[in-house]
Parts: C-alpha cells; structure tokens; sequence
C-alpha cells in the first residue's frame, strides 16, 4: 500500500514513487525535478565514480552507506565527462569534505552538473523495498520553498515507461571517435600517459567507464574509442 505521511516541518525536498508512496527529506544539489528508476549501492567508497559510471543512466542512486561527501570531488575520480546518474538520495546530509585531493564539495559538484538530490531518507526502508520489490520509478524534487504538487510527482513516476527498451547506449556513447592515452594513476603523479602502445585497441563506446580504457593503456595498448 502507498506510504503516505504529512510533510515535516523544513522538508525541502520529496521523493513520489508510482505507486503513490511518498518520502520526504532535505534537498540537495540542484533545485528541481528529476525522473527515473530508483536503485540502491552498497559502496562504501567511490560516489563520484558511481554517480559518473554511465551503467546507471536513467536512475536514482540511493547510498546504504552513510558518510556520502567525505572525500570531497575532484577532476579525476569521473567515469565519464557528463555524469549519467540523474539522481541521488542519502540517508544522512552531505559529509564535510576532508581529503587533501578534494576540489570542490559535493554538492557544490552536484549543483555544478544539475543533478537533483535529497537526504534525510530512510534509505533503510527504501533498500528493503527495492530488494523486495524491485527497483520502482520515482520522482525526486527539491523545492527550496518547500512548497510540492505531490499529485503531480506521483503522475509524472506513474507515466513514465521505465528503462525497458531505452536506448541508453546511445544516451552515454561518445558522439565522435578519439584516442585515449591516459594511463594508470599513481600518488606521486597522478595519471600517466602511454606513450609506447604495443597493441591497437578499437573500444566501441557502449557506455565505457573511463577505468576500463585506463586499464588497457596501462596494459600497453593504443585506444581508439568510437561511438556506438
């Protein structure tokens, strides 16, 4: 049955399943409306690589693991240039970055690339509801003003088709071909650059992580990645 509770007072920010259930938090990142497939992860580590990872185009991430925000962002930890998410949820508000390679805090990073988030969730509740149930659609909307149509969330997760029979590889591929030198990372100097290719790889970009082409560099590879 549809969980429908009143709003708390300082909501800013609403998540409306298709099935009517609405949960409600703080917003986060950018201000607005986003519309997707609601999954979870269990990484402990890695949020902007997730939230870049184009294998999750088309969907809100919720994180099980509490400290979202720690380590900061960055121009290096990214799988790919435009993050494929299109959107997040956290249980607990955005940690305090403390790592000496963060760049820029998170939701600032967030704000930065218009991804709409929220916290304050019970993501507990709402694991236990995927897992058992399957990963539903969701609508996701943070309103500073804290003012929501609710009925109007609900219709939008209740229209949408889901991801089946998307062409999400055509969503994250690259639109030109181009070559990939970056190589390996290291902590006295960051990513190297293979300069002596022993094999030619041609990796037809179906959603590449840009890890993977990092990995066939650093085995002594040319790439030549190419749209799908």
């Amino acid at each position: 049955m549809p969980s429908i509770a009143a709003q708390p007072e300082g909501a800013t920010g609403a998540l409306a399943l298709a099935d009517g259930s609405i949960f409600w938090g703080r917003g986060i990142g950018a201000s607005g409306t986003t519309l997707g497939e609601v999954c979870f992860n269990t990484s402990m580590t890695g949020y902007q690589e997730i939230l870049t990872d184009p294998s999750y185009a088309g969907q809100i991430i919720t994180f099980t693991f509490p400290h979202i925000g720690n380590v900061g962002t960055n121009d290096e930890d990214i799988e790919t240039t435009t993050p494929a998410a299109r959107g997040l949820i956290l249980r607990r508000e955005i940690t305090s970055p403390s790592n000496w390679r963060s760049a820029k805090p998170l939701d600032a990073w967030l704000k930065s690339h218009n991804i709409v988030g929220l916290a304050g969730l019970d993501t507990r509740q709402l694991t236990r509801r995927i897992r058992d149930s399957g990963a539903p659609t969701g609508t996701i909307c943070h309103a500073p003003d804290g003012k929501f149509d609710l009925a109007s969330l609900t219709a939008e997760a209740t229209a949408w088709s889901g991801l089946n029979g998307m062409d999400l590889a055509a969503e994250v591929s690259c639109r030109q071909p181009y070559d990939w030198t970056q190589s390996s990372w290291s902590l006295e100097a960051g990513y190297d650059e293979q300069a002596a290719p022993r094999h030619h790889v041609v990796a037809i970009d179906y959603g590449a992580k840009h890890n993977i082409l990092r990995c066939l560099a650093a085995a002594g590879c040319k790439v030549t990645v190419g749209p799908c």
